[in-house]
């Protein structure tokens, strides 16, 4: 029998979110129902509101979250009901090019649930990233769900479904950070502050975190930085050079996507040097970068899709050290809000009052 929840819905282009009732099926073949428990609230929500990503309205709003499958569908046989999971939107197919080549981090045909969510009116919802979380349940692929230890905290363990991940991932998985490596990373909010606490957590020598809010660079420090660079009041590529004796970093990761940042991540390297983009440019920003240098820096200029996660390898791994005190998760919770208060998280991430605001139920 369908269920009627309350959930936070992007109506039209750039207009308020609003609360609507939303009519979530029994889950068919291969879905899941999750009955969330904690849900952040994402730039990529934000995006989802003003058309950035595409302009399927009405959006189901939410996407990094955590919570309990509550029922599941013919053939499900990774999760079962009351196990607790983090959705993720990278639900691996196992059988296109990418997987097949060991690679499943690329897939390139990641599952969602068939079936779609509705308005109370039938309209039919598109979720973002295929989840929809911004609800009391919603329905998502089998593959979407990521067991985890239930002694996680449901609101810090929620957002390893993407900009926690996004940011460690980017320093781990893609830039490939090692012990003794220097890292500069240029932006510090969420994702940005997941790859410093990334860089940490592998053994980095130095983590410069660049940014130009100091309550930004505040938080950064807490979470692993062990210098940081106003770049509004200092050149941050001379000011990173000079930390690392005059070499520039072995890994620069650009977590805000803008030509002008990319240039200086690109600029402060060490010859052999990775440069991570892990940042969302829009589509119209462009870079023109000497092709001389390109060659001559030698390296790797990457781009990093969801910190080139694994869920089912990286989720529950970063979950262990949670709760072994070793990775502080519980900091990236700036506050926990009702569902009814998105839009007011919305506009304080648009000036930077917080890392994270994450929807409790």
């Amino acid at each position: 029998m369908p269920y009627e929840v309350q959930g936070v819905v992007a109506l039209s282009k750039g207009a308020p979110v609003s609360l609507e009732t939303i009519i979530v099926p029994d889950p068919g073949p291969g879905e899941a129902v999750v009955d969330v428990q904690a849900c952040g609230v994402c730039h990529t929500d934000l995006h989802y509101r003003e058309g950035g990503i595409n302009d399927e309205f009405p959006f189901l709003l939410g996407h990094e979250a955590a919570g309990v499958v509550s029922a599941i569908g013919e053939g499900v046989t990774n999760v079962a009901v009351g196990d607790y999971v983090i959705l993720n939107w990278r639900a691996v197919c196992g059988q296109c090019r990418a997987c097949t080549k060991g690679k499943p981090w690329y897939c390139f045909n990641t599952h969602n649930a068939a079936q779609k969510m509705t308005l109370k009116d039938g309209t039919e919802l598109s979720p973002a990233l295929g989840i929809g979380a911004f609800a009391e349940k919603t329905l998502v692929h089998s593959g979407q769900c990521t067991k985890v230890d239930p002694a996680a905290k449901p609101e810090a363990a929620g957002l390893l479904g993407c900009g926690v991940m996004a940011g460690v991932g980017a320093a781990i998985n893609t830039g490939g950070v090692g012990r003794g490596d220097t890292v500069a990373v240029f932006g510090c909010g969420g994702v940005g502050d997941a790859a410093i606490a990334g860089a940490k957590l592998a053994g980095a020598a130095k983590v410069i975190a660049v940014d130009i809010d100091d309550r930004k660079l505040e938080w950064a420090t807490g979470l692993g930085a062990t210098h940081t660079v106003n770049s509004k009041e200092t050149d941050a590529v001379a000011a990173i050079k000079e930390l690392t004796g005059g070499f520039g970093v072995d890994v620069a990761i650009d977590a805000v996507g803008h030509p002008a940042v990319y240039q200086q991540a690109f600029d402060a390297r060490d010859l052999a040097g990775t440069v991570v983009l892990v940042g969302v440019p829009n589509p119209t920003m462009e870079i023109t970068l000497p092709l001389i240098d390109v060659f001559g820096r030698g390296g790797a200029l990457k781009s990093s899709w969801y910190g080139d996660c694994l869920p089912s390898r990286d989720f529950p791994m970063l979950i262990d050290l949670y709760l072994q005190g070793r990775f502080d998760l519980d900091a990236f919770v700036s506050e926990t809000i009702g569902v009814g208060d998105v839009e007011a998280a919305f506009e304080k991430m648009h000036h930077g009052d917080v890392l994270r605001s994450v929807v409790v139920f």
